[in-house]
């Protein structure tokens, strides 16, 4: 019963008109996803999902790794408590609260802004969120990167919590400092989980999200904030073409599934790590 309601993914080959019965529907065959890969915005909509999906892989991927290590080597235990509820503060806001915070900070008239101009490292605003090419990719993967950092590393210091005491102890004996530690000891000791979570957030590529280059991006940027989801969101579900978006949203589950299992593979043959 879980998974009678992947049947829906027919309506991608249809016509579907919402409140009819989908055995009225006309079938089209692979029209709606002709229509998507021939659009003029295809190519466009691919680049900005691929960058920021891959940017989000590439910075946010190592950077909870990175804070529980850190995490790891705090020996005051209220310091650590502390800096743990910090950096898992942001992923309770939503993307409307960090907007807002985002428009504070890089707006026209933003807090960036009155520093620079006021300290005459520049003479006039600086349009950080209306300039795609410079700003748009680095700002949605920082935020991305800040919101998260902190609650994917709850599963590191899990790992970490698992690790022999014991190899510390001999690895003090032979002269090991707190950086050969962590090369040395605790990497390894959580390689298989750092293995199988890069697996799966390969399928995560073509997810760029939708609240935030929604509620970020203007039609000033869209050239680089228009991803997949808001594709989607904009051309298929306020328009009303549930089909079209459907088939859109089947294309990238195929090429999730494919990535997943292809990395699978490769770390299975390569480090003798997988996810089955």
């Amino acid at each position: 019963m879980q998974y009678l309601p992947m049947l829906g993914v027919i309506t991608a080959f249809m016509n579907y008109i919402p409140g009819t019965s989908i055995f009225k529907s006309e079938w089209v065959g692979l029209l709606h996803f002709k229509a998507f890969f021939a659009s003029p915005d295809f190519p466009m909509i691919m680049r900005n999902t691929l960058a920021i999906g891959g940017l989000n892989i590439l910075f946010g991927f190592p950077a909870p790794i990175i804070l529980a290590l850190l995490l790891n080597e705090v020996r005051s235990k209220s310091f650590r408590k502390f800096i743990q509820s910090t950096s898992y503060l942001p992923y309770f806001l939503s993307w409307v609260v960090i907007a807002s915070i985002t428009f504070t900070l890089f707006g026209n008239e933003g807090v960036f802004n009155e520093f620079l101009l006021r300290f005459g490292f520049s003479d006039q605003p600086i349009a950080f969120l209306g300039e795609g090419g410079k700003y748009y990719w680095g700002i949605i993967t920082g935020l991305g990167v800040w919101k998260n950092v902190g609650w994917n590393s709850i599963i590191y210091l899990s790992a970490i919590t698992s690790v022999d005491p014991e190899q510390y102890d001999a690895g003090k004996v032979d002269g090991l400092g707190r950086f050969k530690s962590m090369w040395h000891i605790t990497l390894p000791a959580i390689r298989p989980t750092i293995v199988v979570l890069w697996i799966l957030s390969l399928g995560s590529i073509f997810t760029a999200g939708l609240e935030a280059p929604l509620l970020i991006g203007n039609s000033q940027t869209r050239d680089y904030s228009e991803v997949l989801d808001t594709y989607v969101f904009t051309y298929g579900l306020q328009l009303g073409n549930y089909s079209f978006a459907t088939a859109i949203e089947l294309v990238k589950s195929i090429i999730a599934i494919s990535l997943v299992f292809g990395a699978n593979r490769f770390t299975k043959k390569v480090m003798d790590t997988s996810i089955y």
